[in-house]
């Protein structure tokens, strides 16, 4: 899959590895559209991506999916990437009196249904371009979960699902499916399970995306993300137990 001279659409792209992997295709020669709900983050997100176009947008919302297909397809016709980036994750246990259920519902529908909506309403679009590509931006959590983050576990778990049946749906056209499981990474999103300290920039995560796309590799598994799905092979439990730092 080539990574220049596309026009690519990213969703969550006002920061963290959205902004990250918009800069990195910006620097290509590609042009960028990234979404958003925050009208003053991509305002700022803009300052820093010249070039980039901004809309603000929440993809769960259908109204304002509907509204960000139509901009699409009257103002951006020859789009032919999606990265389905934006995510939502809640930070807490399976314990009772929890509710998980609630952040459950909002995470299965932002990282999982939202996913599925926009990508079948963009197909037709990626039908039209001589090569286009679908990337879903997961997590390693799909394969082995995390204490702490136990129902957004479930729900990367879902779009690692979707992801590989959509590769084999789509084996046939002109689209390609990628997924990318980034390991943690030093972004607002993750700093509370650590990722200021301990994880990686965002920055490395994007350029392994372009370099794995450039090469055709559709299972991106970033930094220790490989090692971990490594040590899955031989062991499941293992690779849970690995995740979560606990000692057998």
């Amino acid at each position: 899959m080539k990574t220049s001279n596309n026009t690519i659409l990213i969703t969550g792209g006002s920061a963290g590895i959205g902004l990250a992997t918009a800069k990195a295709f910006l620097e290509k020669g590609n042009e960028v559209i990234i979404t958003g709900r925050d009208a003053k983050r991509l305002e700022q997100a803009a300052t820093q991506l010249p070039g980039v176009h901004t809309l603000v947008s929440d993809v769960s919302s259908e109204a304002a999916v509907d509204e960000l297909v139509n901009t699409i397809r009257t103002k951006f016709p020859k789009l032919n990437v999606l990265i389905n980036n934006a995510g939502y994750a809640a930070y807490h246990t399976l314990a009772v009196g929890e509710e998980s259920w609630k952040e459950a519902e909002k995470e299965i529908y932002t990282n999982y249904i939202s996913v599925v909506r926009l990508t079948e309403k963009l197909l037709p679009i990626l039908h039209q371009q001589p090569a286009a590509a679908v990337v879903n931006v997961s997590s390693i959590t799909a394969y082995a979960p995390g204490l702490r983050i136990p129902t957004y576990s479930a729900s990367k778990a879902a779009l690692n699902s979707y992801s590989k049946i959509l590769r084999l749906s789509l084996q046939d056209t002109n689209i390609k499916v990628f997924e990318l499981m980034p390991p943690l990474v030093n972004t607002d999103f993750s700093a509370v399970i650590g990722g200021a300290a301990n994880g990686i920039p965002p920055g490395e995560v994007a350029a392994d995306l372009l370099n794995s796309m450039e090469q055709d590799v559709y299972s991106i598994h970033t930094g220790k993300t490989a090692a971990i799905y490594d040590l899955l092979k031989e062991s499941p439990t293992a690779a849970l137990n690995a995740l979560n730092g606990v000692t057998a």
